[in-house]
């Protein structure tokens, strides 16, 4: 999930201009991971810096480094997804990782989940503004699109602990695929604590991996978990109605 409270943010503010905040220049990373679409990975850190903080998404002590902690760390992890993947990413938040994958690689179709209207009436702007056809917002919690939709690959990003995660996003791998959890350091711990829990919910392998180095200092760390061939059971299915929106606010479609 992409929102950082602001008791953990740190850094400094980034100069403003009428009231927003300004984005911080792309480093030399950014141009080897994102090439020829740099142009849009910049605009894409100029709304965070700007209506992603202003709507409270992304704190204001953040914007100094949203490169390299927020749209750097979650674009390099593109990688550990196969070529023409259908991707839904949970607790997208401010797009990251959903739009931050949609913009380094335009043939994944990404499937953004978000629960708070504030977030998901954010990011429709963001993709109308970014016009990026491969993205669908969803509003409504993970366990509200169980049977709706369906991916080899979920993405989240520090959502909740790993064994919580899992509850909402194995349900959502079709047979054989793969969550990829954007974790911390301490995930090897974390992954010692849960794997029980992990192997009662239908995972079949842990895998840590680490995308970046050269790009990104330290590297990002993701955990994949990968299930087996038959479906996850679900437990605990809520009832609430769930809406999508689509480039902008344009119905979405179930997968």
């Amino acid at each position: 999930m992409s929102h950082v409270p602001a008791a953990e943010l740190g850094g400094t503010d980034q100069p403003s201009r009428d009231g927003e905040s300004m984005a911080p220049p792309a480093p030399a990373g950014a141009a080897v991971l994102f090439g020829d679409r740099l142009p849009l990975a910049e605009r894409f850190t100029a709304l965070l810096a700007s209506s992603g903080v202003s709507h409270g998404l992304i704190g204001p002590r953040e914007v100094a480094r949203l490169w390299e902690r927020h749209v750097l760390n979650c674009a390099v992890i593109h990688p550990a997804i196969a070529q023409g993947q259908l991707v839904i990413d949970v607790g997208s938040g401010a797009g990251l990782p959903g739009l931050a994958l949609a913009i380094a690689r335009p043939d994944l179709e990404i499937h953004c989940v978000e629960a708070m209207l504030r977030r998901t009436n954010w990011l429709s702007m963001a993709v109308a503004d970014l016009g990026l056809p491969n993205v669908t917002v969803h509003r409504g919690r993970a366990e509200q699109f169980w049977g709706i939709l369906s991916a080899p690959v979920v993405t989240a990003r520090a959502v909740a602990r790993l064994g919580e995660l899992a509850r909402w996003c194995l349900p959502l791998l079709s047979p054989g695929g793969s969550m990829l959890a954007i974790r911390g350091a301490s995930v090897a711990e974390e992954l010692e604590v849960e794997r029980e829990v992990l192997r009662r919910l239908g995972a079949l392998d842990e895998v840590i991996e680490s995308f970046g180095s050269g790009v990104v200092d330290p590297p990002t760390t993701v955990l994949r978990v990968v299930i087996g061939e038959r479906r996850v059971q679900r437990t605990g299915v809520r009832k609430n109605k769930a809406r999508g929106k689509r480039r902008g606010g344009e119905p979405g479609r179930s997968v």
